[in-house]
């Protein structure tokens, strides 16, 4: 198996460094946004319901975010862009979120040219210059747009701008804040070696399925490997039929009423299948017998996130490190997808 210190190289430095600052531009995201949360919240509570749009990386935190919204009492779903052009939920008396870490994601534009933004349309972006930022109110994540292929410190800050949001809407961030104070990445060493003979991967949570689906789509960007994702429920609904010795699973559990869930599921792929495991767990949790667990900072929740993402990223690099030798160099597409 070949290490990421092996294949080392300007792309890869890249993601290191963005990984690096996330966590200060996420604390600072905060602090520079917290005006237009405030504006975004009123909004927020005169409808009580909230769409998230997005595609990419950036759905897959709209995806991490619908829990941490109904845990106040806000009926929040998320929903790729593409699917709210061609078949749109209804907006009246909801407000919008829209995602967009570049700003210029050819379905935004065409959404903002096609006249669907309401009067309670947002943007959230990483770019204070891009059209997103230019059509509609924006948060506006600190440190600039993110310059490797694979979302990672996008990622971080996106949810710490749904932080200042969540706050203004009553939800006590301070476990949020002191995670992004003092979480690092874990030692993923283990579970690399665990998934080293895999051909594809799928990861899982339950609560936090929306850090298990930003996981898989980097996974299968960064390593060319044809790695998905499915909410816990839905994988022991029929999908473990594919379990064998080179489909490797990824589980995320967190400190909450779902840690149970995962951890009946983490056990029925261990006695049912020879599929190898690795569980991200902020559970506080015993350890799964049989799985390769990396410990990180029990939590919950938006905490939870925070807490997962940086040994979850890092094991998505350095995995992926391990697979292709250009790793983060992308072969048939960009980091902005500005083409249907």
């Amino acid at each position: 198996m070949t290490t990421a210190l092996e294949t080392r190289n300007e792309v890869l430095d890249a993601l290191y460094a963005e990984m690096a600052r996330q966590m200060r531009d996420s604390r600072d995201s905060i602090t520079e946004n917290a005006e237009l949360a405030r504006t975004i919240a009123a909004s927020i509570k005169k409808n009580r319901s909230l769409v998230l749009l997005g595609m990419g990386g950036s759905h897959a935190v709209g995806r991490a975010l619908e829990p941490c919204y109904r845990a106040v009492g806000v009926d929040a779903i998320a929903v790729t862009l593409s699917e709210q052009l061609d078949a749109p939920l209804p907006l009246a008396e909801r407000s919008v979120i829209v995602t967009s870490q570049s700003g210029e994601s050819a379905e935004v534009l065409r959404w903002f040219d096609e006249g669907r933004a309401h009067e309670d349309t947002f943007g959230l972006t990483m770019e204070p210059a891009s059209s997103l930022a230019k059509l509609t109110r924006c948060l506006i994540g600190e440190g600039g747009s993110e310059i490797p292929f694979a979302a990672t410190r996008s990622l971080t800050v996106t949810l710490a701008l749904h932080a200042a949001v969540l706050r203004e809407l009553g939800s006590d961030i301070s476990a949020a804040l002191e995670v992004m104070g003092a979480v690092s990445p874990a030692d993923v060493t283990p579970a690399i070696a665990k998934l080293a003979d895999v051909r594809t991967i799928v990861t899982s949570g339950r609560t936090q399925q929306g850090v298990a689906e930003a996981i898989a789509l980097g996974l299968t960007e960064l390593s060319r490997l044809p790695c998905f994702s499915l909410e816990g429920g839905q994988l022991r609904h029929g999908p473990v039929e594919m379990l064998a010795p080179d489909v490797g699973v990824v589980m995320f559990r967190d400190a909450d009423a779902s840690a149970g869930y995962v951890t009946s599921l983490a056990e029925f792929i261990l006695t049912t299948s020879d599929s190898p495991l690795v569980i991200f767990d902020a559970s506080g949790l015993d350890p799964v017998p049989g799985a390769e667990t990396i410990v990180c900072p029990t939590s919950s929740g938006l905490a939870a996130c925070f807490a997962l993402l940086p040994s979850a990223q890092r094991f998505m690099v350095d995995f992926a490190a391990s697979r292709v030798p250009d790793v983060g160099t992308p072969l048939r597409c960009s980091k902005v997808t500005k083409v249907e």
